[in-house]
């Protein structure tokens, strides 16, 4: 074998090698216990990243372990190709989003491949081609018959010039950020999944730790992270009711204004109602008010969001109108509130200022009474009423603010109702049951559930993406597509020009007869969520090639009930959104006959971001430029911290802006593909996961990935050195003498520790306790013994195989270990002999007088009498007890024994 460690020549004669056996194809086999393993699918912009490197190997790790252990195990890999990145690429370049889409999948596939990873490609899915939308169309139709999906209006950013629906986010000062317009706020029917019926049993599986869908599997700051999102709510649900009129004469929604509120016992303090822009009370009143509507028009322009809402400036403006109280029958100022959104419940809110610090800030901004009505008992105590007045307090409360404090109180029972009438002195939940009986009992309110979480509106009025599978025809209406029709195939010569959908101008896709009547008539041409394409792609690995059903034997193979994914790997991003599409997704193919599990993932890991160190400096025009970490030499401090940098080039000032995730408009991104040209992939590979534990960031370092290197090239070197040696040893264990016991002995502690890091996915210390296995190999100088060198070298390309399977697969089989134990990548884990763990001799520390003087070894079974004579014949006892008699010696067992002269 080559003495020299060449990787690149390594690395490509081991996938050709894999290639050609077609190793990582994967059957079912009941035979086997089953291993589903998957990292979320990427996006297919161009470039992997380093976050996807670190990612895909930490599943690979996974995967290649296991086999070992004769799991049958499964990791696939697909493409989440539908989305906007694609549409503005196509605009940039001028060329279709297929086109893009496709040439970049092969570029990263190709990427990917050379990585190593241990994939199934026979199982590779895209979710832009139609034989994977096809099953999207076939599931929206049956929740379409189902009554999980039905047609309703939204209210949408709408871009006037570009003709399209912007995203919350695309929305920059109340402008499109590309074209500039003023944004408008409009309604227009779309699709939406009732994803709100299943927010019990999605609650139950991230909050109850009774629930048999708990995911204890799962980091907990993921299921609190759900559990808040979807949000429930135990309140009461009420009536303002007025006597306001619309054009028509008749009393604008029934005469009714209805708020939820979870804070029932504090109705009495209702000083105000704000709606949101778009209520009809809120029209009704702009309609006579041109600056109300101009406030309005002002308010449309907005954010859509609660973090929008929540860190604007609150603004308003009263409407003239007023509501009746539904409890004291006082007429309560209705206001208009840039705050209140009108797709939460019923676009109208309660101000109780007094005990709200939102309605707080805006009765104070605008001159609106504030009325106190509740008390805690543990702040306002009897001892401080005697000494101040309730008027004096009641001034403190209000210029303080120190109504905060009731939502402090220990218990519930410290916080009681004041200036409520009958409900003086009554506690919280008194007071909510009292309240609540007695708006029902007028008819106009009731105890009520509400949810944070809203139905899944997944209408897109863009091109790229999922065609709806409805057809629009006058005398019918929406009419779906006939199950035989399907798929709708989208179009994928259309380069969008920012003009608007490219659909509809599309006569071949437009333009069609009704399935009902025949009649001319138009397909729908918004496009699904993309949210759509991942929520059940891990399903589909499962049956790739069916052509005949979205899921089938593969699913009910590699996703049983109990096991589903018994391990899903992605980013913390994705913590929301898309898992709980993925969960919802997946109970609505339950109980449409499809599956038969609860919840889609057994286990999630979360790994860590990627970071790099950001450099940067401001232009005279105060725009910023940002530089590579190569391009600069650090300045430090006299504690070593970075304080500054400087330009090799010319030496001139940049700032530091310390680390921040890998990103192209930041300069700090790290391309994997030269990484591998010129390291190696297994350096790489190594590296991700040695750096830091895999939920935790990964902080960049050149010197690191070149210590890598160097480990490598050690470990290559170890085996050119001894490769003669290594394949003429034998297996006789019990021939060797004490260095070669020692050496076996460290081989399976260090054995023992790595499996177990393997099992909890602690890669970092996998690879560490490779880097000892060397080291131990390294300091063996016994000759005569090399069945313990090959042994340990044999468990050392095992431990290091998943992490770095190259170097580990050619080793292998260039010393000779493939003849004997098979192929690498179904060798078996190597097992903890435990008699090797026996000591026939152990080593204690020697101390005089407490203080550490060297080292003795006994026998491991010795007794008292044979350790304190070694330890008074040992020559460092000797130098350093002067010749004083011993006073006493103190043996702690194992560790060491202390002579006190």
């Amino acid at each position: 074998m080559n003495d020299k460690y060449a990787p690149n020549e390594i690395e490509a004669a081991a996938r050709q090698y894999w290639n050609e056996r077609d190793a990582y194809k994967v059957v079912e086999d009941q035979s086997k216990q089953k291993f589903y393993a998957c990292s979320m699918l990427p996006y297919p912009s161009g470039k992997l990243h380093m976050g996807h490197v670190r990612n895909y190997t930490i599943n690979d790790m996974l995967t290649r372990q296991l086999r070992m252990k004769g799991y049958n195990v499964l990791m696939p890999m697909g493409w989440d190709a539908f989305g906007l990145p694609a549409e503005n690429a196509a605009m940039k370049n001028k060329v279709p989003p297929a086109q893009w889409t496709y040439d970049n999948i092969a570029y990263m596939k190709s990427q990917m491949q050379a990585m190593g990873l241990a994939i199934d490609w026979s199982r590779e899915i895209a979710t832009c081609t139609p034989e994977y939308y096809k099953w999207n169309q076939w599931l929206f139709l049956k929740m379409l018959e189902a009554g999980i999906a039905e047609r309703r209006t939204q209210v949408v950013n709408w871009d006037p010039v570009d003709q399209t629906v912007l995203a919350n986010e695309q929305v920059v000062d109340g402008r499109g950020w590309r074209s500039g317009a003023l944004v408008e706020k409009r309604e227009i029917p779309g699709y939406y999944l009732n994803i709100v019926k299943y927010a019990d049993e999605l609650l139950a599986a991230v909050a109850d730790p009774t629930s048999p869908q708990y995911l204890s599997g799962w980091p907990e700051r993921v299921r609190l992270m759900q559990e808040n999102w979807i949000g429930k709510s135990e309140g009461v649900r009420f009536a303002f009711p007025h006597e306001i009129k619309g054009a028509d004469g008749s009393l604008i929604q029934d005469g009714k204004l209805y708020v939820f509120t979870t804070r029932a016992d504090t109705i009495m303090g209702v000083t105000f109602c704000a709606v949101a822009p778009e209520h009809p009370l809120a029209s009704h009143a702009a309609a006579s008010n041109p600056t109300l509507a101009a406030f309005i028009d002002e308010c449309k322009r907005g954010g859509t969001t609660e973090a929008e809402l929540a860190t604007q400036e609150k603004k308003g403006m009263a409407t003239g109108l007023f509501v009746t109280h539904p409890l004291t029958g006082a007429e309560v100022e209705v206001w208009v509130g840039n705050y209140v959104l009108m797709s939460y419940g019923d676009g109208a809110v309660m101000g109780v200022p007094a005990h709200d610090e939102r309605d707080f800030e805006f009765a104070n901004k605008y001159g609106i009474p504030i009325s106190q009505v509740l008390e805690n008992t543990a702040v306002y105590t009897d001892e401080l009423k005697a000494q101040r007045p309730r008027s004096e307090y009641e001034a403190h409360y209000f210029d303080c603010s120190i109504w905060k404090e009731w939502y402090g109180a220990k218990s519930a029972d410290e916080v009681l109702l004041i200036n409520s009438g009958k409900y003086n002195g009554l506690s919280h939940k008194e007071a909510v049951n009292a309240v609540a009986a007695d708006l029902a009992a007028q008819g106009l309110g009731a105890k009520k559930t509400t949810w944070r979480l809203r139905d899944w509106g997944i209408s897109r009025q863009r091109y790229w993406g999922t065609p709806i599978p409805i057809i629009h025809c006058e005398e019918h209406g929406a009419v779906p597509v006939p199950e035989k029709d399907l798929p709708v195939v989208l179009p994928e010569e259309c380069i969008p020009d920012g003009s608007g959908n490219p659909l509809r101008k599309h006569a071949g896709f437009l333009n069609v007869a009704c399935p009902t009547c025949g009649k001319p008539a138009q397909r729908e041409t918004d496009t699904m969520d993309t949210f759509v394409d991942s929520s059940w792609y891990f399903m589909r690995y499962c049956d790739a090639k069916n052509s005949e059903a979205m899921v089938g034997d593969g699913t009910a193979y590699w996703m049983r009930q109990g096991a589903a994914m018994d391990q899903y790997i992605g980013g913390i991003e994705h913590a929301i959104l898309h898992l709980l599409y993925a969960r919802f997704w997946t109970k609505v193919m339950r109980d449409l006959g499809l599956v038969k599990i609860d919840e889609p993932f057994t286990k999630l890991l979360t790994q860590g971001m990627v970071l790099n160190h950001i450099y940067s400096r401001r232009s005279d025009k105060g725009g910023i430029e940002y530089f590579w970490p190569h391009e600069v030499e650090n300045t430090f401090d006299e504690g070593g911290k970075i304080t500054g940098a400087k330009l090799k080039s010319d030496g001139s000032h940049v700032d530091y802006e310390g680390v921040g995730t890998m990103s192209k408009s930041k300069n700090n991104g790290v391309d994997p593909q030269e990484l591998i040209n010129q390291y190696g992939a297994d350096t790489a590979r190594l590296f991700v996961m040695f750096a830091s534990p895999p939920e935790q960031t990964l902080e960049w370092n050149d010197a690191g990935v070149e210590g890598a290197h160097r480990f490598l090239k050690r470990v290559w070197g170890f085996g050119a050195k001894n490769a003669e040696a290594i394949k003429a040893a034998g297996t006789d264990f019990a021939a060797l003498s004490g260095d070669g016991k020692a050496l076996r002995r460290e081989v399976h502690l260090v054995l023992k520790q790595v499996s177990y890091d393997y099992e909890r996915m602690q890669y970092n210390t996998v690879v560490s306790g490779g880097m000892k296995l060397l080291n131990a190999l390294e300091g063996f100088k016994a000759g005569g013994q090399d069945a313990a060198v090959r042994e340990g070298f044999s468990v050392l390309l095992r431990v290091l195989y998943p992490a770095c399977p190259h170097i580990a697969h050619t080793l292998w089989q260039d010393l000779g270990f493939a003849a004997e134990l098979g192929d690498l990548l179904d060798a078996p884990w190597p097992v903890v002999d435990e008699s090797a763990l026996v000591q026939d001799e152990i080593e204690l520390m020697l101390q005089v007088n407490g203080k550490l003087r060297g080292a003795i070894k006994v026998a491991a079974g010795a007794d008292k009498s044979v350790i304190e004579a070694a330890a008074l014949a040992n020559e460092e006892f000797h130098k350093f007890s002067e010749g004083k008699t011993p006073k006493k010696i103190v043996i702690v067992p194992g560790r060491l024994v202390n002579v006190v002269v």
